[in-house]
């Protein structure tokens, strides 16, 4: 009861601060600055939460569903990254069309009253092949990237001006009315400056003045850059940016944190690494707290998908699938829900969290307080360092107990509104239905890619081994390698060997059109990757074709422009001979799997020559598949199951929906991704083409098209728990709800008492009340959602007095 007492004197301590604070926010001004707070947006500090969105990783029909969804997570700004080689493709020509419509985007988060945080860099690294660059800057003469040179600040430069351009021309900055109120030039660019020499700070001092002279009315800021030059902003970006920012370095400069990893981006080979909400709740107070921080972007706040090759390398085509909105947009639960509940509890404190003087000291070894107050408000964080124990603390003439590993926050400095490590939001699991199965055979076409061995056919052709993003211009991940080798007979039948080492992703070896071998790397493993087999060789000309292929192409690191990839020595050894080189021998290069361009689209769309039926089919390496299927029915998520097959890109109706390496197990035995999104912007009402490439085999048939979405939900809250502060009512509730338009349609267990377990694994503990189920029946079943009290009055009394009491509610979503 003295909680609820004091969150009502809370409650009207906030309205008064508020209604003070807004005669002085509102002053008409229509400019962007800042100061040792905040960002100062129209004559008002700013406490703002932000999350990462990137156009190109979602669809135009997604975006505003997504904004929204943000907005209503809490969120005041959406940050993107401007993706250099979706714009400027081929160099001086220019796209800003379909996913890449930067404008378009941008105004549908203006529609929705969010800002824009607009991150240009144009250097980018996020996981996107090459950072960002376009692969023609590759072949800029006497070019270096990211450091004091000529050739490429002209062209960076270009680019950035022609960004700034576009935006002022469509009145997108904020002094102009629009939602830009800060941008970002270059990007954690002190983790290579070193490697520049002198060269790396004068880098640094050019692209700031380059950038601030452009003239937007906003901030401009450099993440991880300490020594950002005035008036940019140096901003933090990392896991615990609370512990490891070094702070503004200048006295007028805010504290912002540009990314907060709301997990680990997933790469092929390893299991998903997911962040708790507690975790990352835990980061963002301790920022504030005591870094004085006012401005925190989730990274990502929705990751969305690789299409296309846009993928780093060895980087999955589903990109932060665990952010708190998904890689289909659905709402990830508990996170989303335990963030938008410390956002409202941050923001209802930020009168002295802006203005209040900052004071701190230790509560005990591993405990500390943090307390901003103003002359008629303050606000309180209680931190707990220890991952194991429930300490009590005193403060201010209150006790109170810090949970493991926790913040607690304490409005007027009394009443705890939020705690980082108590999640109360309610959650969800998500169920991938199958639609149909692509399994009648007489639907599919099949079409085997030729292995080369005509070297007069070949695209190229020297007496060296060619580095291959040179000879592809990162146009294909596919270079074949094609070499003659004449075997004497006076050789004899000693046992031969092939030896190849390569500086690329993937190696598939044949000699004499026999497939012989292959070998991969990983992400983590050793820059080369080695062949080394048994084969054998026939006398007279033997023909070696070896395939390189290429995950992703490099996304950081210094001088990227001098990366080399490819195959970089092959050798044969016949019996106890030296390895005999052929390095030095004439070599014919054909770049791409798929031949011409032309060819590949005529066969992705009729039924030309050189497509069979799979009737009686053998499956083979390096081999096209099409088949079509049908719109699934409804508004959910479409996937591909493609847990069946090994590796390849896939196309819907003509839009690469990204590559599949289902083959390459993580350590759990599991593929890093199996389902596969299919916007469903890229359908059409029947009958979608849908064409794969697979280079190691696979079962096409047993691919299936599904449905994804939120068909479980759970609520569990104890008759302690904080209410939320934008809960009407002054008791805590169990709340949940059913997303995408469906509702509940079952209560699969109910227990007010003490129930065991949690939303996965529960049973009915020693305290329960018989009728919970009925009563959670009566207040959900058929509705979006419902919300409980947990009060023994709303369940006919208590049951066990003495004994702390909860609420645990699973249902069913249809």
């Amino acid at each position: 009861m003295a909680v609820a007492v004091a969150l009502a004197v809370a409650a009207v301590a906030y309205c008064t601060a508020a209604a003070a604070a807004e005669s002085r926010w509102r002053t008409g001004w229509d400019d962007v600055t800042h100061d040792g707070r905040a960002l100062v947006v129209s004559g008002a500090r700013r406490m703002l939460f932000s999350g990462d969105m990137h156009y190109s990783r979602s669809t135009p029909e997604m975006w505003p569903k997504l904004i929204a969804k943000a907005k209503a997570g809490g969120l005041d700004v959406i940050q993107t990254y401007v993706f250099w080689n979706v714009h400027e493709h081929i160099q001086g020509q220019y796209n800003f069309e379909g996913r890449y419509d930067l404008v378009k985007f941008i105004r549908a988060i203006q529609a929705k009253g969010l800002y824009v945080s607009l991150r240009i860099g144009p250097f980018v690294e996020a996981e996107w092949k090459y950072g960002g660059f376009p692969f023609w800057l590759h072949d800029v003469p006497n070019i270096t990237f990211r450091t004091d040179n000529e050739p490429f600040k002209q062209h960076m430069q270009n680019f950035v001006t022609k960004i700034v351009t576009l935006m002022k021309h469509e009145g997108l900055y904020y002094p102009q009315g629009g939602p830009i109120i800060i941008s970002q030039i270059e990007n954690e660019y002190q983790m290579v400056e070193h490697a520049f020499g002198s060269g790396g700070p004068r880098y640094v001092r050019w692209a700031a003045a380059m950038a601030v002279n452009l003239q937007t009315g906003v901030p401009w800021m450099m993440c991880k850059q300490n020594d950002a030059p005035d008036p940019v902003i140096n901003t933090c970006n990392g896991l615990i940016c609370g512990e490891t920012f070094v702070g503004p370095n200048s006295p007028n400069k805010p504290a912002l944190w540009t990314e907060n990893w709301t997990s680990r981006y997933p790469i092929y080979g390893n299991d998903t690494k997911m962040r708790s909400p507690e975790d990352i709740a835990f980061a963002v107070a301790l920022f504030i707290a005591r870094k004085k921080g006012s401005f925190v972007s989730y990274y990502m706040y929705h990751g969305g998908t690789n299409f296309g090759r846009f993928a780093a390398s060895y980087v999955t085509t589903s990109y932060y699938d665990g952010a708190p909105l998904d890689e289909y947009g659905l709402i990830w639960q508990p996170t989303w829900g335990h963030l938008r509940e410390m956002h409202a509890a941050i923001k209802h404190s930020s009168e002295p969290l802006l203005f209040g003087s900052y004071s701190n000291f230790s509560l005990g070894q591993q405990q500390e307080a943090h307390v901003f107050e103003t002359g008629y408000e303050c606000v309180a964080f209680l931190v707990n360092f220890d991952q194991h124990n429930t300490p009590k603390v005193e403060f201010r003439n209150i006790s109170l107990q810090l949970a493991p590993k926790s913040i607690s926050i304490l409005s007027d400095c009394r009443s705890v509104v939020f705690e980082t490590a108590k999640v109360n939001a309610p959650q969800g699991s998500r169920t991938a239905n199958i639609v149909q199965s692509l399994n009648e055979i007489n639907n599919w076409k099949a079409f085997i890619e030729p292995v080369p061995q005509d070297m007069s056919k070949c695209m190229y052709t020297g007496n060296q081994l060619f580095e291959q993003l040179t000879t592809t211009k990162d146009e294909t991940d596919y270079l074949w390698y094609i070499a003659s080798y004449e075997n004497r007979a006076s050789d004899g039948d000693q046992l031969v060997r092939l030896y190849v080492v390569s500086l690329a992703h993937i190696l598939h070896a044949f000699v004499n059109n026999e497939y012989i071998g292959s070998v991969h790397g990983s992400h983590d493993g050793p820059r080369n990757i080695v062949l080394n087999t048994h084969i054998s060789l026939k006398e007279g000309n033997n023909t070696i074709s070896l395939l390189s292929v290429m995950v992703g192409s490099p996304d950081s690191g210094a001088y990227m422009e001098r990366r080399y990839f490819g195959i970089q020595k092959v050798g044969i050894q016949q019996g106890q001979q030296p390895l005999h080189l052929l390095n030095n021998n004439l070599w014919g290069y054909q770049v791409g799997l798929f031949g011409e361009e032309d060819r590949i689209y005529m066969q992705e769309q009729t039924d030309s020559v050189g497509w069979m039926d799979i009737n009686n089919w053998t499956y083979h390496l390096l081999t096209w598949y099409k088949t079509t299927f049908a719109t699934p029915v409804g508004d959910d998520a479409v996937t591909l199951n493609l847990t069946s097959m090994g590796k390849g890109e896939v196309w819907v109706n003509g839009d690469s929906i990204g590559r599949y390496w289902v083959s390459f197990k993580a350590p759990s035995g599991q593929p890093s991704q199996s389902l596969y999104h299919i916007p469903r912007g890229f359908l059409k009402p029947k009958d979608n083409l849908l064409v794969l490439v697979e280079e190691m085999g696979g079962d096409p048939l047993q691919i299936t098209v599904n449905t994804m979405s939120v068909t479980r939900v759970c609520g569990n809250v104890d008759e302690f728990s904080v209410p939320r502060l934008q809960s009407r009512g002054k008791d805590p509730k169990v709340r949940i709800w059913c997303q995408g338009g469906k509702h509940i349609s079952a209560i699969e267990f109910a227990s007010y008492g003490n129930p065991m377990g949690d939303c996965k694994n529960f049973s009915i503990g020693s305290c329960h009340v018989e009728s919970s189920e009925f009563v959670v029946k009566q207040s959900c079943i058929g509705r979006r959602g419902c919300s409980i009290p947990v009060l023994p009055a709303k369940f006919g009394g208590d049951p066990c007095p003495g004994i702390q009491k909860r609420l645990l509610v699973v249902a069913d979503c249809k």
